[in-house]
């Protein structure tokens, strides 16, 4: 029982869950007890707006925070219920409002929530005063009680933190090492030792999930930075920040590649050794997801019986180097350096176990992105305000979307027409896949909510059951509204039929829920079909350059650190995160395409290509930087410091023909010299100059297929440069 208890807990969603329960259900025992159960929707609505604007921060923060979110509840509702009256006045209020909190996105997430928020508790206020049928005068009435409702829950939200600081930070550190848990399962695959072994496909597998693992990563560090403060950490958040680290170093190394593998195949296909990799790979992937069963429990974690699979590694590998064979010679090179690598993040995983033996980072601090004074916060806002930058496009889809909906409803007068702009705003997502995927979940989950809704009305006439089966739908609409979109939208729908027939009649709500949904969905889609239509394909370029870029400055930073001796400072972390973020993003782009219309699309298949290379390219940079030590002084140095400079030039050099639109060469004469320079290699070289010289050749001969695939998109891209149907 206590395990079970145990791990219920530790679930990322029952804490969230669990506060809106004990602030739905304390509202509905107030109304019950007060006898004043037309007091329950506004307070429910608060509630469910004050949980929206909700993100994680320690209980100072999110306190600072909830006095900033009950300001703009405040203002948002007195101003619909003054406004109301005036409907020019109060659409062209309603649109200026929804840019602006829009292009707040720009200054963080927490803004982005809090704006996002007042938005839809505004049209909460919009709801509450139609079903007064457009009556003013008790004009602080909803307001105050939708406030009350935020308050709340928000209170509730601030004690949490108070109680529970570290959990979300146990959540976040879980979630990531189980992603690199099934990156390592993943990575291991591709030492199957077949020779027709589908190496594009599980390449292509592994960037997608290693979009994960960045998404993953950046979460654990805003999570680990809201609890750092300006002091020293305390010890608790000391060993969360170790663990961190690790985490970074393990996924550098897990995407580290040293050789081609389909060579590797056909060459030992005959031997084990590829098979001791795979198995060695697979089990450091059961104990990073060990580790994460063990943050999340808080459990010990011990990882054990991970000597025998070394061993057996090492034993293969000499066994191959007796053999004498000289043409396995490089191959045996780059398979030591890769055993090398993996004792190496096998000796970073047992560490875990006891994270407060480890030394302290030379330079453990993380960087902060958001603004740090009001002159920063104007000027990112003042970037915004461009028709190029995706937030203005977004806010003004949604301000027109709105006044659309707005006069929509003034148009046909429909029943409940304000639940029009609510799933307007729900529906109407920054990009078209986004929205067409979210526009069908919508519809969906309210068809399915108002049939069961329906047949719980029908069958439970009783208003107390009512009530608690609203509480129920409101926990589970928090639960899933970030994982199962449709049950959420069912689960919230659920929720409105059961309070709106407290106050009156909940079948007479079926059918205007419905029509209301289509038509905000319409809108939306709409919306974003023909406003400064954000097609993924038109800034696939400007992507793929952004990713070249961020490869190319890892690459300066790496070598920084052969001449100066390795370091994990905040300049070497930055770069190596922007470069695993732009990949992160470009596989992101590329799955949004997929759901855009066929026109719009048809540079998918060399996107995905590309998204291959690229993260190949990333895998050998990753190489590089695992082994990253001070350099003995040799007469190759020379060699070396002109070939990094010369592939970071290069891929700068292709970068920006893919940002200007400009023709890129094919082929370079002088990358094909210096990849063949790089391959010859004397033998009396010592191995830590060969291996940086092998992973620079494998760079180099990245280079012509990123430069081909560059120039055939920039030939239908220039060759298709006439405007699209629903293109400005």
């Amino acid at each position: 029982m206590t395990h079970t208890l145990r791990r219920l807990w530790a679930l990322d969603k029952f804490a969230y869950s669990l506060r809106v329960f004990i602030a739905l259900a304390g509202a509905l025992l107030l109304c019950w007890w007060q006898d004043r159960i037309e007091l329950l929707i506004p307070l429910f609505l608060g509630i469910i707006a004050s949980a929206l604007a909700e993100t994680d921060d320690n209980w100072l923060g999110r306190l600072q925070a909830l006095l900033v979110t009950l300001l703009c509840f405040s203002v948002a509702a007195f101003a619909v219920e003054l406004l109301f009256p005036y409907p020019w006045l109060f659409v062209s209020g309603m649109a200026l409002s929804a840019f602006g909190m829009i292009l707040l996105g720009a200054l963080g997430e927490r803004y982005a929530a809090i704006a996002s928020a007042t938005l839809i508790l505004s049209i909460y206020t919009m709801i509450g005063v139609d079903q007064r049928g457009g009556e003013v005068a008790d004009v602080w009435h909803e307001p105050l009680l939708l406030v009350a409702g935020a308050a709340w829950y928000g209170l509730l939200s601030v004690l949490w933190n108070a109680l529970f600081s570290n959990q979300p930070v146990q959540q976040s550190l879980s979630r990531l090492y189980f992603e690199l848990g099934e990156y390592l399962r993943i990575k291991s695959s591709l030492f199957e030792p077949l020779r027709q072994l589908d190496v594009e496909g599980q390449r292509l597998a592994l960037a997608r999930q290693n979009g994960k693992v960045v998404v993953a990563l950046n979460q654990a560090k805003e999570t680990i930075l809201n609890r750092l403060g300006h002091g020293r950490p305390g010890p608790k958040v000391s060993r969360y920040l170790k663990l961190y680290f690790i985490a970074q170093d393990v996924h550098e190394r897990a995407s580290s590649s040293h050789y081609p593998y389909n060579r590797l195949a056909e060459a030992f296909f005959h031997s084990d050794v590829l098979f001791r990799c795979q198995r060695l790979l697979n089990q450091q992937g059961k104990a990073c997801q060990a580790l994460a069963r063990a943050i999340r429990l808080r459990q010990p974690f011990d990882y054990a019986d991970r000597e025998l699979a070394l061993e057996d590694l090492q034993a293969s590998l000499e066994h191959l180097r007796q053999q004498s064979n000289p043409a396995w010679k490089g191959l045996l090179r780059s398979l030591g350096a890769l055993a090398a690598n993996l004792t190496t993040l096998d000796r970073k995983l047992a560490g875990a176990s006891n994270p407060d033996a480890i030394a302290d980072e030379q330079d453990s601090a993380l960087l902060d992105r958001s603004p740090r004074s009001l002159k920063d916060a104007f000027e990112r806002l003042r970037q915004q305000l461009t028709p190029t930058s995706l937030l203005f496009r977004h806010g003004l889809r949604m301000a027109l979307a709105l006044t659309a909906g707005y006069g929509v409803l003034h148009w046909i007068h429909p029943t409940q027409g304000y639940w029009i702009l609510l799933t307007t705003v729900f529906v109407c997502q920054p990009n078209y896949g986004a929205t067409r995927l979210r526009l069908v979940q919508r519809i969906l989950g309210t068809v399915v909510g108002l049939v069961v809704g329906w047949a719980l009305i029908d069958l439970f006439p009783s208003p107390l059951v009512q009530s608690l089966f609203a509480v129920a739908a409101g926990v589970a609409f928090f639960a899933t509204r970030s994982s199962r979109y449709t049950l959420a939208t069912a689960a919230i729908t659920l929720l409105v039929l059961f309070c709106f027939n407290q106050v009156g009649d909940g079948y007479g709500l079926i059918l205007p829920r419905l029509f209301d949904t289509l038509l905000g969905s319409l809108i939306a889609g709409l919306a974003v079909f023909l406003v400064l239509p954000d097609w993924q394909g038109r800034r696939l370029n400007r992507m793929l350059a952004n990713t070249l870029a961020c490869n190319s400055r890892y690459l300066r930073q790496i070598m920084q650190q052969y001449a100066t001796g390795k370091r994990d400072d905040l300049d070497y972390r930055t770069a190596r995160r922007n470069a695993h973020n732009a990949d992160a993003a470009l596989s992101t782009t590329l799955s949004n395409m997929l759901l855009e219309p066929g026109h719009f699309r048809k540079d998918a298949e060399i996107g995905f290509r590309f998204l291959v290379l690229s993260h190949t390219l990333l895998s050998y940079l990753s190489g590089l930087g695992a082994h990253r030590e001070s350099l003995p002084e040799d007469a190759s140095d020379g060699l070396l410091e002109r070939a990094a400079e010369r592939l970071s030039a290069s891929l700068e050099e292709i970068a920006a023909s893919l940002e200007q639109k400009r023709p890129v060469a094919i082929y370079s004469e002088e990358e094909e010299a210096l990849a063949k320079e790089l391959e010859q290699m004397p033998e009396d070289m010592d191995d830590s100059h060969r291996l940086v010289q092998t992973q620079l050749a494998h760079i180099c001969r990245q280079l012509a297929p990123l430069r081909t695939l560059a120039a055939h998109l920039l030939k239908k891209e220039l060759a298709g440069a006439q405007p699209l149907p629903g293109q400005p």
